[in-house]
């Protein structure tokens, strides 16, 4: 059995890394050079950067800010925000990333996921969704940060990504982003079920047994965490230790 996956996600706004709880209510927490360093040296299997702004204001991921947080890190390290064509994945590539998130650019245009994977293969393309939750198990997805809903929904979407081409999805369930209750792991659980590539379970870590939950019950390959790693509250080789003690293949 593949090993789970702990992933550290920057959400980057201005240059430097912040974040809010569901969506809203931003705030700096640090250099995302430091951070991503950090995280590295205490163990994290992968890196997450987004630039969360970026498609809301209509221009392109910090190139040069991937550049330098690729010079201080050596785990797999995935970029997004902005991404709307193959110049735009090739440009973080060249920079250092080793996977390209497309989430807002592949709802409007879901051809990009197949250009994407066709060039570079599928390994590469990661598709990022962010889905609100209504009546029953109908999940909204939303683009622009979360800002605008559009018809899709969570499930038939997160299939039709798989066809295309995408090698992993990005699952941010909106109502449990930054509340620290847990994750989404219902809709995780379905959505393994659903689908043959690997699911990162983002929304709603707050404590160790967080993370035990989204790999048992949302059967998740990999959680990914923002303030609790941010503030201190949880440390990455911490973590590891109690997840192994509890059975949980992890890369210590």
């Amino acid at each position: 059995m593949l090993a789970k996956r702990i992933i550290p996600c920057l959400d980057i706004k201005n240059g430097m890394t912040v974040k809010g709880i569901k969506f809203v209510g931003i705030k700096e927490v640090g250099d995302p050079v430091e951070l991503g360093a950090l995280y590295a040296q205490q163990g994290a299997d992968e890196l997450v950067f987004l630039d969360i702004t970026a498609t809301h204001e209509g221009r392109k991921t910090f190139v040069d800010l991937v550049k330098r947080i690729a010079q201080h890190i050596n785990i797999p390290f995935t970029v997004g925000g902005g991404i709307s064509e193959i110049k735009d994945a090739e440009a973080l590539l060249n920079a250092g990333a080793d996977k390209i998130s497309i989430n807002s650019s592949a709802v409007k245009n879901p051809q990009l996921i197949n250009d994407m994977a066709l060039n570079f293969g599928s390994q590469f393309v990661v598709v990022a969704i962010d889905a609100k939750h209504f009546d029953g198990d109908e999940w909204i997805v939303t683009v622009n940060g979360g800002r605008i809903p559009t018809e899709k929904r969570l499930f038939p979407w997160a299939k039709e990504a798989e066809e295309r081409g995408a090698g992993e999805i990005l699952f941010t369930s909106m109502d449990h982003d930054g509340v620290k209750q847990g994750f989404a792991n219902e809709a995780l659980a379905r959505m393994s079920e659903d689908l043959s590539i690997p699911i990162i379970a983002s929304g709603g870590a707050g404590s160790m047994e967080h993370f035990k939950d989204v790999f048992t019950l949302g059967k998740a390959d990999a959680g990914l965490a923002a303030s609790i790693f941010h503030y201190k509250e949880i440390a990455i080789p911490d973590l590891k230790r109690y997840l192994m003690a509890e059975g949980i293949n992890v890369r210590l």
